[in-house]
């Protein structure tokens, strides 16, 4: 498996917009992923980490060439103070 870990901060006054555009992606079938999660800190309520799973780092590849996603991230990326850190890579069995 092949995954992405976010940190994201929020604009001042969007965590609303955040929390409530994470509902409306629960709603959106990605190919190729497992699992999606978002943390909201409990001593930052502007930061968020979100970890990505996806079956095959060429799902996720796929997936980061897809316009739709674009658009996707574009919506997300007006909420946020400056560009998400992503940190990927291979998932591990432990």
């Amino acid at each position: 498996m092949y995954g992405t870990v976010a940190r994201l901060r929020a604009k001042p006054g969007a965590q609303a917009e955040i929390a409530a555009l994470a509902r409306e992606m629960r709603g959106v079938t990605i190919p190729g992923v497992v699992a999606d999660y978002v943390y909201q800190l409990d001593n930052a309520a502007d930061e968020y980490y979100m970890a990505v799973v996806f079956e095959t780092k060429a799902a996720y590849v796929a997936n980061a060439n897809n316009p739709e996603q674009d658009t996707r991230y574009r919506r997300l990326r007006a909420l946020l103070v400056a560009d998400p850190e992503w940190h990927d890579g291979e998932i591990l069995p432990m």
